[in-house]
């Protein structure tokens, strides 16, 4: 597929799906978290793997869990401490796909609560946020992943976006950093890949067109 067959579906996208952690957000939010937690070079090492296709994204992400055992006290306390960081453009990008008719969906192996304030800050309606969501017990202790969400497990994006796509919402474009995005298309109609923050070999290579910035995407909705 060549950069123009790319252009003119991002032009006539119905539906646009970002990726939230280095990609829509400066900051990858479990790094983060696992920094606020004392447990950061262990799980960042892991976090590379998965975003670089080494292992099956469910097992790194439970191998992070059980190193940072997250409360819903330290959730808060982290996102207060370090509020995420929108990737430059990102904000921009977002109004001109939706003046367009676009609707834009954040879909992340991320996490809910993490992604609560860029959502609210960009005004995504709850059903346009597809992510994880941490569970705890009463006390508010940690206790796992809520199974039922499909970016708990590799190939859990591409079951988001044929669930979009079902509902007559093509064309369909996803735009992200990692192998798990990439894996997105098919059901998507091409794949962008996203260098702005951290450039993937494997992503860079296999993208239907890869950018190092939003305002390559902004320039080309123009015309």
């Amino acid at each position: 597929m060549n950069r123009a067959t790319v252009i003119d579906l991002l032009r006539r996208a119905r539906a646009v799906c970002f990726d939230v952690d280095s990609t829509a957000c400066a900051d990858e939010g479990i790094d983060v978290l696992a920094a606020f937690k004392g447990v950061g070079p262990q799980v960042a090492a892991l976090t590379a793997n998965a975003m670089g296709g080494a292992v099956k994204f469910e097992d790194a992400l439970a191998a992070r869990l059980a190193l940072i055992q997250p409360s819903r006290t330290d959730v808060k306390r982290c996102l207060a401490a370090h509020p995420p960081r929108l990737t430059p453009g990102f904000a921009d990008l977002v109004a001109r796909l939706r003046a367009r008719g676009a609707e834009v969906f954040l879909i992340s192996g991320g996490f809910e609560q993490m992604i609560a304030p860029v959502a609210a800050q960009l005004a995504f309606d709850a059903d346009h946020v597809i992510a994880n969501r941490l569970r705890f017990t009463a006390d508010g202790a940690f206790a796992g992943v809520d199974p039922a969400c499909p970016t708990a497990r590799s190939g859990g994006k591409a079951v988001a976006l044929a669930g979009l796509r079902a509902r007559g919402l093509s064309p369909l474009v996803m735009i992200g950093d990692g192998v798990t995005d990439l894996e997105a298309r098919p059901p998507a109609d091409c794949f962008i890949g996203f260098g702005g923050v951290v450039v993937r070999p494997i992503v860079r290579d296999r993208a239907d067109w890869f950018v190092t910035g939003f305002a390559e995407l902004s320039a080309a909705l123009v015309g």
